[in-house]
Parts: C-alpha cells; sequence; structure tokens
C-alpha cells in the first residue's frame, strides 16, 4: 500500500523534511570535520611512514606515501646508536621542573591579581604582561650572561630557572580566577582561612581547567624547546630530546629515518599527559559551569 503525499498533514511533511535536512547537515558536518581531522593526522602518518624506511627510501624519488619495505627494526636502532635514555630523562626533568614552577608562580600571582587590592596593581599587571610582546631570541644573551655568572651552564638549574616564569600563566589564570564569585572567598575567611589556604583549598581545585591547560602547554613547549637549551648546555650528558635528535646529522650523511623515529617516540609523553589532563579539563568544566554569569 503506498501513502499519497498530498493526504499528509503539512505539519507532519515539514517535520519530515526537517529531520531529513538535519540528518543531510550532521552528515556533512561529519565529513567535514573527518577531512580536517585527516589533513592535520597526515604529517604525523608521514612521519610514522618515513620511520620505518630505509634511509635509501626515505630520499627515493618519486616518494611513495606507503613503504616498499617495513622496518620496524629502526626504532630500536636509533635507541641504542645515541644515549636516547639520557636525552628522554633531561627532557623529562626540564620539562617537568618548569611546569611545576611556571605552574605554582603562576597561581600565586594570578590570585594577587585578580583578589588583591593594592598601589599600582592594575600598571604593575600591564608592565608584567608587556613582557609578552619581548621575543625569546631578544632575551637569550642576557639570560646567558646571568646563567654564566652565577655557574649554571650545563646544569639542571641553569636551563629550568631562566624560562621558568610566564606572563601568560599570569594572564591565563587570573582571568578564570575573576569568573570564581568572590562569596567563596568571603565564607572562607568568615571560617578564619588565610589567603594562602584559600587560594590552595578553594581557588587551585576550581581552576583546575585552567591550570590544565597551562601543564599542557608549558610542558609541551618545554619538551620541544631547542633555543634556550642548545645555548645552556655543552656535551651529551645534558642535552634534551631536539638536541639529540641532531646528532644523527653527521658529515657521512643525515639518517632521516632515526630522526623520524626519534621525533615518533618523544611525542609518546606529550600524548599521554594530554588524554589524562583533557579528563581533568572536562571534568573542571563541568563543576564550574554552574557558576557561569554569576
Amino acid at each position: 500500500m503506498t501513502i499519497d503525499p498530498t493526504s499528509l498533514h503539512p505539519h507532519s511533511v515539514s517535520q519530515h523534511r526537517h529531520r531529513i535536512l538535519r540528518r543531510v547537515g550532521t552528515f556533512v558536518s561529519y565529513a567535514a570535520l573527518s577531512l580536517i581531522a585527516l589533513l592535520f593526522l597526515f604529517p604525523f602518518f608521514w612521519m610514522v611512514s618515513n620511520a620505518v624506511r630505509s634511509n635509501a627510501e626515505v630520499m627515493a624519488v618519486p616518494v611513495r606515501i606507503f613503504p616498499e619495505e617495513y622496518h620496524w627494526g629502526t626504532f630500536v636502532e636509533a635507541l641504542v646508536s645515541l644515549p636516547f635514555g639520557t636525552f628522554l630523562l633531561n627532557s623529562f626533568v626540564v620539562a617537568c621542573g618548569v611546569t611545576a614552577i611556571v605552574i605554582a608562580v603562576s597561581c600565586l600571582s594570578a590570585y594577587a591579581f585578580a583578589r588583591l587590592r593594592f598601589p599600582g596593581r592594575e600598571g604593575l599587571l600591564l608592565t608584567y604582561l608587556s613582557t609578552l610582546m619581548i621575543p625569546q631570541v631578544m632575551l637569550v644573551i642576557p639570560l646567558f650572561l646571568i646563567v654564566s655568572k652565577f655557574g649554571w651552564i650545563n646544569t639542571y638549574h641553569g636551563m629550568i630557572l631562566p624560562v621558568a616564569f610566564s606572563s601568560f600563566g599570569t594572564f591565563l589564570l587570573r582571568q578564570f580566577i575573576l569568573g570564581i564569585p568572590k562569596d567563596l572567598d568571603e565564607a572562607a575567611m568568615m571560617d578564619g582561612a588565610s589567603r594562602l589556604r584559600i587560594l590552595v583549598t578553594v581557588i587551585v581545585p576550581l581552576a583546575m581547567p585552567a591550570i590544565g591547560l597551562l601543564a599542557l602547554f608549558t610542558f609541551i613547549a618545554q619538551w620541544k624547546s631547542f633555543l634556550w637549551p642548545l645555548i645552556a648546555t655543552s656535551g651529551v650528558e645534558m642535552a634534551t630530546l631536539p638536541l639529540g635528535l641532531t646528532l644523527f646529522q653527521t658529515q657521512q650523511g643525515t639518517a632521516w629515518n632515526y630522526i623520524m623515529a626519534g621525533a615518533t617516540i618523544s611525542m609518546v609523553p606529550g600524548v599521554i599527559l594530554a588524554i589524562v589532563l583533557q579528563r581533568v579539563i572536562y571534568k573542571g568544566i563541568t563543576v564550574s559551569s554552574g557558576f557561569g554569569g554569576r
């Protein structure tokens, strides 16, 4: 039995058309997002693809999307041909040290700029944030002279302390703290809590989305940092991972497959951190969404 479309109620026809248009729109949206995702993922695919080729095939013309022969042992060879463990340890210590200091200092300074009243606060904040406009290359020579004067060249504290203070982190956390109701601070003060205790027990738990983002950005930035570790270190024993990968470039040529294998391995900590902090950020946003508009 067939149904005459003219016998349907106009409202039912409108709903049916609306459902079709919505399904088409959903399909187009997912197709566009899938295409964009593939474009962003292609560099990572190309890196892994070159990591499992021979170096001759990497340089071969014409270029092949997939390797003609897979060399999975490239990862092991890249790890054992250089002190890769030392590079990973140095990068981990530096990235974690800088991240911890940035979070601690940013929380304290952001709370001061967001909650405390003192003369010259706005001018000091603008001066502090104006340092974001200074390129890092302009600070390299002064920082090197200071570190050299203290005898910190080729040391962990020489690699960590000069880059462990972020005005961006202060700005990010300050903007988030401004969205937290002051009623919570006043209630804690009535219970006899100090400013520091309010920061640790009230503000920090609610500001975890911003702190998670700051930790992720800072860790990844320091993990892949090249310029300052290059200047602050000398020798292989204190080299970080980006510096260590340059050792595959020799007078005999460049082992591109080893470099790609090392770069692939170096991505693992950042990916793990992003997955872990993603849950923290989403959970924090869900908890703090109830404060919107207050």
